[in-house]
């Protein structure tokens, strides 16, 4: 009797691969902690805290550029709306830092100082779990995972796809920046959450604190990293990539495209807001400009950049836009929206793989010639 020999087991990561991530994970837990707290303040090698500060903001935004390609690179959804989940994730965090002000505020009072301002006499209903660190990490992955399972379950349902798709999360998300953006909301209004002082008892602008959330930041990168490769990798990323290509085709062969859709356009929301909540006590300030359509713009535009459907793609393409975009605004802040739109361009017309499918092809170019 005859027996099928099934194909072998991919791993998750090549040797080669797995190598990378133990360099990438080294620089984060050792390396940058030794340049930092280690080494003097005036030798070369020292990190300064400029540039932990900098490198732990990109790290979040490619965290949001990986969620991007997975609902986007993978499965052909292009959303323009993903810097609400980044903001929601971003404002559970803030609630909750603003609370640990506790009376060491300008108007020495229990309450926030915006709403001392605005003769609030209590805290609102939806604060009412803000001052537990445990409740905040429950309602950041909550909070942007209903909403985006709510969202998405209506549209999906809908079968609205493409361009009608993006227009919907964007125009999404330009009603919630306008929500917040209301003094009665409870948010801060325009001004938003700042002046944070403490997280989990700690002051929160020393150094020490901003290396411990810089280490935070980098490994959640990666954890996100390998769940991804673990996902499109496994039989579920397959479902995905054939809905990209012919999702009819999908529903004929008996498979339900929502349920795929509804699961990782859920998951890549709830990355954004892990995201988010991490970028806030690094910055210290979030407002309703972090839902502005241009920041949900971008973050498809680090993926493009980048290269879609790639993992790796999206992360360099955080880094390559993040990092111009902060030497530019400095160096020439009239021309970086011009830069930015130009980047896009190319990218569009004669890099459609991105950074990532540039150098693949070169390589290629290259072993052949030898």
């Amino acid at each position: 009797m005859s027996t099928v020999q099934l194909p072998a087991t991919a791993p998750l990561l090549t040797r080669r691969g797995w190598n990378a991530f133990l360099v990438a994970l080294l620089a984060v837990c050792a390396l940058a902690p030794l340049l930092n707290l280690v080494v003097p303040a005036g030798s070369v090698f020292h990190l300064s805290d400029y540039a932990v500060a900098l490198l732990g903001r990109i790290m979040c935004y490619a965290i949001c550029a990986l969620a991007m390609d997975l609902i986007w690179g993978y499965t052909g959804i292009l959303s323009l709306g993903h810097g609400l989940f980044f903001a929601l994730g971003g404002y559970a965090m803030g609630m909750y830092l603003m609370r640990q002000i506790g009376t060491d505020g300008n108007y020495k009072s229990d309450l926030p100082d915006f709403m001392v301002f605005l003769d609030w006499k209590a805290l609102p209903w939806h604060w009412a779990f803000s001052d537990s660190f445990l409740a905040t990490l429950v309602l950041i992955v909550l909070v942007p995972g209903l909403v985006a399972l709510v969202f998405g379950y209506f549209a999906f349902r809908s079968r609205i796809k493409g361009v009608y798709f993006s227009i919907i999360t964007q125009a999404m998300t330009f009603a919630a920046m306008l929500l917040f953006f209301r003094n009665e909301t409870g948010f801060g209004g325009n001004n938003g959450f700042t002046d944070f002082k403490r997280i989990l008892g700690l002051p929160i602008a020393t150094q020490q604190m901003r290396m411990a959330l810089f280490v935070l930041t980098g490994l959640t990168l990666l954890a996100f990293f390998l769940l991804a490769r673990w996902l499109v990798r496994a039989k579920f990323g397959r479902v995905l990539q054939a809905i990209r290509d012919a999702e009819s085709r999908v529903m004929f062969s008996g498979y339900n495209p929502l349920g795929y859709k509804l699961a990782i356009w859920t998951l890549s929301a709830v990355m954004c807001g892990i995201a988010g909540a991490l970028y806030v006590p690094q910055v210290g300030i979030i407002n309703p400009g972090e839902m502005s359509p241009a920041n949900s713009i971008e973050i498809a535009i680090w993926a493009a950049v980048g290269g879609r459907g790639t993992l790796v793609g999206p992360i360099v393409g955080a880094f390559v836009v993040s990092g111009a975009k902060s030497w530019l605004t400095v160096a020439y802040p009239e021309f970086w929206l011009y830069f930015l739109g130009g980047l896009f361009i190319v990218v569009t017309l004669f890099l459609p793989e991105g950074v990532v499918g540039l150098v693949r092809k070169l390589k290629g170019m290259r072993e052949k010639k030898s």
